[in-house]
């Protein structure tokens, strides 16, 4: 607390521009009726076009049962760049080799065609790379963008989100939009098998290891949710002669939750003022107050709006970092809310890397505290969501596969969530969170690897004297057994 009166005075000023980010948990149990009735909105079929969350089925009906094998390439495509992935299964063994690639922002706000050339490009020089010209591989591609899934192998792109904006994607098959530019710009035998979303590939990644995990997470430049749901609720459903197994892996797409304005009760001016100067003003309002894409420029406009006010900063150059949107990055929350001394050696790195020249160990203090209340609400509203989820699937033990750089980076996101879900969940009901490994890369193979099984299942999976089944894809030369 604060020593004199004038101190007293200066932080209770402070708290009047901050307590909208101190929500009671009658609020978050306010968030949690309003997503369950939303998700159920976008799940019946006679609301599923107004329905903000669309709760898209995925058509992947299983999850993994530690009897996949075979070998796959695998494209994570989610953000400013990508991987390329060579991923080899072998029962609970698995082998991944990937390299990364960048996507340059000319072509991020391009055309469809300069993207899926671009990544067909870097697809080619790894195979090449890898010596596999003259193999025959089945992708599994991770795109994490909403999408509109039509088959397994076949989804059209709703609408762009993370910064991208190219031209001709939006309503097209983006899986026949690679598949083209691999033939255009390739002489690779590759045959995209199956496309998911990151959260779907966490999901799979995680419930290799684990046949409790049922829900998967995103916590990173986006945000975002998955989780197996029976088929009796998935009133959009349209594939009638395909019942077995009676489940499907539902894409929430909840980062649009309150795009309808039903959560401006708890939106403060500051996620009103990063809206209104964002690429897509009005949409994706719930990722907005968590995900790692907005959450620094959130705590820099408290920062901006505490020193305009005088209350921060008391001589601080007006041409700095501080001032100037989207240069206050979500690392810098973690990095500052690590610091665990009065040295705040970490907060001071911070303000020395957006050049702000002079400040005292009190203003470090109080950077901090508006971190902490930033992303601790970010948190409790990322817990409200899977303790919907998890009331939802009723089940006494679930796993939760989490995965992004906000969740493994900062320093108290784990914490926040189990506390608050623990608090938001019916009572009896346990739950874990669980850091899932490679899920984008390792889960969009195991996606494929399951889709193959399945397959096989229905042929009949004609038996050979071990108990192996096999089925080709791509060309007869690829067999993978299940």
């Amino acid at each position: 607390m604060p020593a004199t009166t004038e101190q007293l005075t200066k932080y209770e000023k402070i708290e009047t521009f901050v307590k909208g980010f101190k929500l009671s948990g009658a609020a978050y149990k306010r968030v949690m009726a309003l997503l369950h009735q939303e998700m159920n909105n976008g799940l019946r079929k006679q609301s599923h076009t107004m329905a903000d969350i669309k709760m898209f089925p995925t058509f992947v009906r299983s999850l993994p049962d530690g009897s996949e094998k075979g070998e796959f390439l695998a494209l994570d495509l989610g953000g400013t760049n990508f991987r390329v992935l060579l991923v080899r299964l072998q029962a609970v063994d698995i082998d991944i080799q990937s390299k990364t690639y960048l996507i340059p922002q000319r072509i991020m706000l391009g055309t469809g065609t300069q993207l899926f050339d671009h990544i067909a490009d870097c697809i080619g020089k790894f195979v090449n790379e890898h010596n596999l010209t003259n193999h025959c591989l089945p992708l599994g591609f991770t795109f994490s963008f909403p999408c509109q899934q039509e088959g397994l192998a076949k989804a059209r792109l709703s609408k762009w989100t993370k910064g991208f904006r190219c031209e001709g994607v939006v309503g097209e098959d983006i899986c026949q939009l690679l598949q083209e530019a691999l033939k255009r710009r390739t002489n690779c035998k590759v045959e995209i098998v199956a496309v998911v979303n990151d959260a779907v590939g966490t999901l799979m990644s995680a419930a290799h290891g684990d046949r409790n995990c049922e829900i998967g997470l995103i916590l990173g430049t986006g945000c975002n949710a998955c989780y197996m749901e029976y088929l009796d609720n998935v009133g959009t459903w349209r594939n009638d002669e395909d019942h077995h197994p009676k489940q499907v892996i539902i894409n929430t797409e909840w980062g649009a939750f309150g795009d309808n304005g039903c959560l401006d009760f708890m939106r403060t001016e500051y996620d009103t003022e990063l809206d209104t100067f964002s690429i897509n003003p009005g949409k994706q309002i719930m990722e907005k107050m968590i995900s790692g894409m907005y959450m620094g420029e959130i705590v820099r406009l408290v920062l901006e709006r505490l020193t305009r006010e005088g209350l921060l900063f008391r001589s601080v150059d007006r041409e700095c970092a501080l001032f100037e949107r989207g240069r206050f990055y979500t690392k810098y929350v973690s990095e500052i809310e690590s610091d665990t001394d009065e040295f705040f050696r970490n907060t001071k790195q911070v303000l020395d890397e957006i050049h702000v020249e002079s400040y005292t160990t009190e203003d470090c203090k109080i950077v901090k505290y508006v971190c902490t209340l930033i992303s601790a609400r970010a948190a409790f509203l990322a817990a409200a969501g899977l303790a919907t989820l998890i009331n939802r699937l009723n089940k006494q033990d679930m796993t939760i596969a989490v995965d992004g750089s906000l969740y493994r980076f900062h320093p108290r996101f784990h914490n926040l969530m189990c506390l608050k879900i623990k608090e938001l969940v019916k009572p009896g009901l346990k739950f874990k969170l669980s850091l899932s490994h490679d899920g984008s890369g390792k889960g969009a193979a195991l996606t494929a690897a399951v889709s193959l099984r399945l397959r096989n299942m229905k042929l009949g999976g004609a038996s050979s004297s071990s108990g192996d089944s096999t089925s080709s894809i791509a060309c007869e030369t690829v067999k993978v057994m299940a």
